[in-house]
């Protein structure tokens, strides 16, 4: 083997045995972890302070101190030793990415348009175990509590990596039994005389858009009930209580079977919600990360 290679497998072998040795707070507990003699695990500590020229751990009958040479020492292998750990786990997830893959989309479109597709992912994939979480939060992904957002709408400014999978337009709904009963409204004005559904969000403002001779303009529309969610809202218009207005997404089956009803597609202003896939980007992006984004970028973009 090269002397070089020899020396930085030796220096890797060190730097673990070092950290195992102040963790087990003896080079008796530490040669038992390592499967070692304790003459063996002190021999090797001694080489390690001869070849730095440091006294790193002093040694007592009852403990093992750091000094600050070794206190540097230590925080210096954890972080060598992760990075090692880091680099060979890229590099066997190159061949067959594995691991946990924490996902959080949101209830309607993680239920409707992200779940039915994890069975083929699985399949693709069997290593990977996916861990789905659907709620209309905010989780933090920077924070940790997911490996990947599926987002609706404007991002906020963060470090975050945002890839764009797919994009939403709007629809304005309502049953053919609902429009039976009330009438079909020809004209935006028309909704004021509808029980129009809206959503209960705070940001979620009680108008609507329209476009008329190529002007954008809102009105104002109410109803008697309010939802969190598309999906909710577009189940109440297919069961004829009102008119509500979602995500083209949450309503098509009902459309194509013809529960629901198209309405004002002539003043639809062609606003699109953009959806995202947020994750934590960079050099160490794992391979269950990549190939998840790349695979909802590829079934999500029509």
């Amino acid at each position: 083997m090269d002397a070089k290679l020899a020396g930085g497998s030796d220096r890797a072998r060190a730097l673990a045995l070092f950290v195992t040795v102040v963790e087990a707070g003896s080079f008796s507990a530490a040669a038992r972890t390592l499967a070692l003699t304790p003459s063996a695990v002190a021999r090797a500590v001694d080489r390690i302070e001869a070849r730095l020229g440091v006294r790193l751990l002093l040694r007592s009958t009852r403990a093992l101190t750091l000094t600050a040479e070794g206190q540097a020492y230590l925080l210096a292998a954890r972080r060598i030793l992760a990075d090692l750990d880091d680099a060979e786990q890229q590099i066997a997830d190159q061949g067959s990415p594995r691991g946990r893959l924490r996902v959080s989309a949101a209830l309607s479109h993680g239920r409707l348009c992200v779940v039915p597709l994890l069975g083929d992912f699985a399949r693709a994939y069997p290593h990977i175990l996916i861990d789905i979480a659907l709620t209309d939060t905010l989780v933090d992904v920077a924070a940790g509590q997911a490996d990947v957002a599926v987002r609706f709408g404007p991002l906020a400014d963060s470090a975050l990596t945002a890839r764009k999978i797919g994009q939403s337009g709007r629809v304005i709904v309502a049953a053919p039994d609902y429009l039976a009963r009330h009438g079909m409204p020809a004209v935006p004005e028309d909704l004021h005389a509808h029980n129009c559904l809206n959503f209960s969000f705070r940001r979620a403002e009680p108008t609507w858009p329209f476009r008329r001779d190529g002007g954008d303009f809102t009105l104002c529309v109410e109803g008697g009930i309010v939802a969190n969610n598309g999906e909710t809202l577009g189940q109440l218009a297919a069961a004829g209580v009102g008119v509500a207005r979602v995500g083209r997404f949450s309503v098509e089956r009902e459309i194509a079977d013809g529960r629901l009803v198209a309405l004002l597609e002539d003043y639809n202003p062609g606003d699109i919600e953009l959806i995202h896939a947020v994750f934590v980007g960079g050099a160490h992006l794992p391979a269950r990360v990549r190939v998840f984004v790349d695979f909802l970028a590829e079934r999500l973009a029509g």
